[in-house]
């Protein structure tokens, strides 16, 4: 397939800030259409708890990488650039806008700057040793801060609960040698694209997560957890390790109260939301910060894209 041009939008931040209002919104206004780059909407049957957008923004405005995989199968960087740049592709060759709206950080600055999976070819034995420590008490952590030695950025990014993805890096360097937050770059590196970030006060923020947290319990999210259970999905580990679907799992399995489930999943919401922080930093000059705390969000973003859209050849300065 010839090359894809790269996106020219991109909607960025922590999670319920609000990106997929403001991606439909604009799709509105200039013809475009959503390319998801969420890592768990692209699972089927977890619609609630990865706050997928509703029956009425998918009628305003096409959304693409959004129910793919079944909960057991595998989805990462690779799988993501591949469909993303398919996408993009017929996007544009039908005239119309890409606009990538997502927190998944390394997924939106790996399509945005041109980068490419890292060549590191797996190591079975090496991944089997980190394994087996990782089922050891404490054994998680002591990876993740394995990891933190050698590439403090990519620690920073990653979850210690998420052992998948922090042997993965261990691994990359263990082969390469090289840290994992800085292999992949490509040589056709661009900065044709326009990057808006949302953001607005942590206890703004927080208290937003904590409500949506509460909305998703009244619209069913425990019986969503319980039927990806009973089809024999194992909550907690693999999609099923985000946030919520893996403190309602161990609620189910009687490990603690309803109440506690509920709380702990609005605490490791807080958590993923500075995560996300630190794959998009305020201080960062790629992107154009706006504080979606107040009103006016939709013009000033509605602004910034058409003067964008108007240069020649647009570039982020």
């Amino acid at each position: 397939m010839p090359e894809s041009p790269l996106p020219h939008i991109a909607i960025v931040g922590p999670t319920a800030v609000g990106k997929t209002a403001l991606a439909v919104e604009l799709c509105q206004r200039f013809g475009g259409e959503v390319i998801n780059a969420d890592s768990r909407q692209v699972y089927k049957n977890m619609d609630i708890g990865t706050a997928k957008p509703t029956a009425a923004e998918l009628e305003r405005a096409p959304h693409h990488l959004i129910d793919l995989l079944e909960p057991f199968e595998q989805f990462g960087l690779g799988s993501f650039l591949s469909l993303a740049e398919t996408a993009i592709h017929d996007i544009t060759r039908r005239g119309k806008l890409p606009v990538v709206a997502g927190g998944t950080g390394q997924y939106v600055w790996a399509l945005l700057e041109g980068k490419s999976v890292p060549e590191a070819p797996p190591d079975p034995e090496f991944r089997a040793t980190l394994e087996a420590e990782a089922e050891a008490d404490g054994g998680a952590q002591a990876l993740h801060e394995r990891l933190r030695q050698i590439d403090p950025d990519r620690a920073d990014a990653l979850d210690a609960r998420n052992v998948r993805r922090v042997i993965r890096a261990l691994e990359i360097y263990h082969v390469t040698r090289q840290k994992p937050s800085e292999t992949g770059n490509s040589a056709t590196k661009t900065s044709n694209y326009l990057a808006l970030g949302l953001t607005m006060d942590r206890k703004t923020l927080y208290r937003r997560i904590d409500d949506r947290v509460d909305a998703m319990m009244d619209a069913g999210f425990l019986a969503e957890v319980e039927r990806l259970a009973e089809a024999g999905y194992p909550t907690g580990k693999g999609a099923l390790a985000s946030p919520g679907y893996r403190e309602l799992g161990q609620y189910l399995m009687g490990e603690f109260s309803l109440a506690e489930a509920i709380s702990r999943t609005k605490t490791q919401t807080h958590r993923l939301a500075r995560r996300q922080y630190t794959w998009f930093k305020l201080s960062d000059p790629r992107i154009i910060w706006l504080d979606n705390s107040g009103l006016g969000i939709v013009e000033r973003s509605t602004e910034l894209v058409r003067a964008y859209l108007s240069e020649p050849s647009p570039v982020v300065q």
